[in-house]
């Protein structure tokens, strides 16, 4: 019986052994599956790609002028006025930029007066040339009104200076005092444009102007004057104007003009 009891008592201990052992191995395998797993580290950050620099949106220069020559420093835009008349001057005479020249502001009149030509109005009180003398002459025959050609000949002293007019040395002028005209184009609120590049293209907006084969009929609905025909009352205050002029002052100024286009789009 104490035989039998013993015997029991050794199986409960080899049974607790076993099951001792069962636990630590169980437990040593946990702690070694826990300790062994593969860490997954944290992904690494994409590489950030360099964005290229914006692409710049001024508009690119068409029409580049030849950098002046060496001279005296111009003034500042609103100090050039001597300087500018003085420069007309040498190239018109002194008389005739007496007769027609508005002699404040001549740079910035310019340019504004440029840039509104393609326009459907101008500033009239920024206009760099007088007022031409006299008013707007008509005829009328019947119900029909018609400029007349003593109108055109409101302009004749003023073609006539622009008939002796040395082109190119109007453009060297023009190149010289450039600085200061594309200083105003941009204090007129065109950062980043090109002065040149807008007088090219408003010179051939007016090349553009027709030339009507007869007398150009009128109408007055009110004070002013406009054009009979609605597709050239439709056009710009600069196409008007040259209209205005008469077909003789029209291809003349046009001529000039070509003249002076063919030499500030010269390849440098």
């Amino acid at each position: 019986m104490w035989e039998e009891d013993l015997e029991a008592s050794a199986r409960r201990k080899v049974a607790w052994l076993i099951g001792a052992l069962l636990a630590a191995a169980l437990a040593f395998a946990g702690w070694y599956w826990y300790s062994s797993r593969e860490v997954t580290p944290p992904a690494a950050p994409l590489p950030v790609a360099t964005a290229p620099p914006p692409a710049s949106t001024e508009p690119p220069i068409a029409h580049p002028l030849a950098a002046a020559g060496e001279g005296a420093a111009l003034p500042a835009l609103n100090d050039s006025d001597p300087l500018v008349h003085d420069s007309l001057a040498g190239l018109f005479g002194r008389e005739p930029v007496e007769q027609f020249l508005v002699p404040q502001s001549i740079v910035r009149h310019v340019v504004v007066t440029v840039d509104n030509l393609p326009r459907r109005k101008m500033a009239v009180d920024l206009r760099p040339l007088k007022a031409t003398p006299g008013q707007t002459v008509t005829v009328t025959q019947g119900d029909i009104t018609t400029l007349s050609p003593d109108n055109f000949a409101r302009y004749a002293p003023l073609m006539r200076v622009l008939e002796r007019t040395d082109v190119r040395a109007l453009a060297l002028v023009y190149q010289h005092l450039y600085p200061l005209f594309q200083q105003a184009y941009e204090d007129l609120g065109y950062p980043g444009r090109y002065f040149n590049d807008r007088l090219v293209e408003v010179i051939d907006h007016l090349l553009q102007t027709p030339e009507p084969a007869g007398p150009l009929q009128l109408t007055q609905p009110k004070v002013f004057y406009e054009y009979q025909d609605a597709d050239l009352e439709a056009r710009s205050a600069g196409q008007k104007l040259l209209l205005r002029m008469g077909p003789a002052n029209e291809r003349l100024i046009k001529a000039k003009l070509r003249d002076f286009r063919a030499e500030i789009v010269k390849k440098n």
